[in-house]
């Protein structure tokens, strides 16, 4: 890791995953891993299902891994130092399959994140093929750091970020796997600049978010990987090809972000507990009205 703690060196991985091959996709893990060491990173963030592309449907099985398999296990050691964020087809508990975010490093997992929000609208499907998780963690990247992991449509549900926000995350990481065609009509790159610039600046929450390139069917993945720093603004950024996105974040401009605009501080998870139990209980009501003969 950087030798100043409060300075992070990170980076996003915009790649091209051959759907499908495994082997494939582990040598240029390991590839980038390489060239990311070459140039000082701490951070390295994949996209999402970047060990076997996204568009899987009943492949998503024949793919599926145990988080502590051979080859997560070769990422990790591959990783050195380095903590390095990837995506893989979880298969856990029960056969369930999950899309999961896993952070590597020195060798061991660091932290796991199970895909929460699984789209079904559009041409995604992914509500088929998955099982949804249901916890928020966040992790000690470095002495004066604390990440949290949310992949892709995750971040379209504002309550996630929130939670991440408030339970001391000082570092966004999305891996994402956003396609032009996904959603017809919907301009998935504007929006994405949108959400991105809007949680970092009302939160003061950097953020690493790493997309992918290339084509699959249908689909075609439009890069746009970035980091956007604590006040909202992108910092660095790719287009549409292969490219390892750079830029150091600083603990510094967080606190003074978070001086500026105290979001995080101010926040009342008491009175969202209370409204939301609120809204439950409002919700059983109306439906035990409608099955009331």
């Amino acid at each position: 890791m950087a030798t100043n703690k409060a300075t992070l060196r990170v980076a996003a991985a915009q790649i091209e995953t051959t759907l499908g091959d495994l082997a494939a996709n582990l040598r240029k893990h390991r590839d980038w891993i390489e060239r990311a060491r070459a140039a000082a990173v701490d951070v390295l963030v994949f996209p999402e299902l970047s060990l076997t592309g996204y568009s899987l449907r009943k492949g998503a099985r024949d793919l599926a891994l145990p988080r502590d398999s051979a080859s997560i296990g070769e990422i990790a050691n591959a990783a050195g130092a380095m903590a390095v964020i990837l995506g893989f087809v979880e298969l856990a508990e029960s056969g369930r399959l999950f899309n999961t975010a896993v952070t590597v490093r020195d060798g061991g997992i660091v932290s796991v994140h199970r895909k929460i929000n699984l789209p079904g609208y559009g041409r995604l499907e992914e509500n088929r093929w998955f099982a949804a998780g249901e916890r928020i963690e966040t992790f000690s990247l470095a002495p004066e750091w604390t990440a949290s992991s949310l992949v892709c449509a995750d971040l379209w549900n504002p309550a996630l970020v929130h939670i991440a926000a408030c339970r001391g995350a000082d570092l966004l990481i999305a891996p994402v796997s956003s396609a032009i065609e996904a959603v017809d009509g919907f301009d998935n790159p504007r929006g994405w600049t949108t959400v991105l610039d809007f949680y970092a600046m009302m939160y003061g929450l950097p953020t690493v978010m790493a997309n992918r390139v290339g084509h699959e069917g249908d689909l075609t993945f439009w890069g746009g990987s970035r980091v956007v720093d604590a006040c909202g603004h992108t910092i660095a950024r790719s287009d549409d090809r292969e490219a390892l996105v750079i830029a150091e974040i600083s603990k510094p401009d967080v606190e003074c972000a978070r001086t500026r605009l105290p979001t995080v501080r101010d926040s009342n998870p008491a009175l969202v507990r209370a409204e939301l139990n609120r809204l439950v209980e409002s919700t059983r009501a109306s439906t035990e009205r409608l099955m009331m003969p």
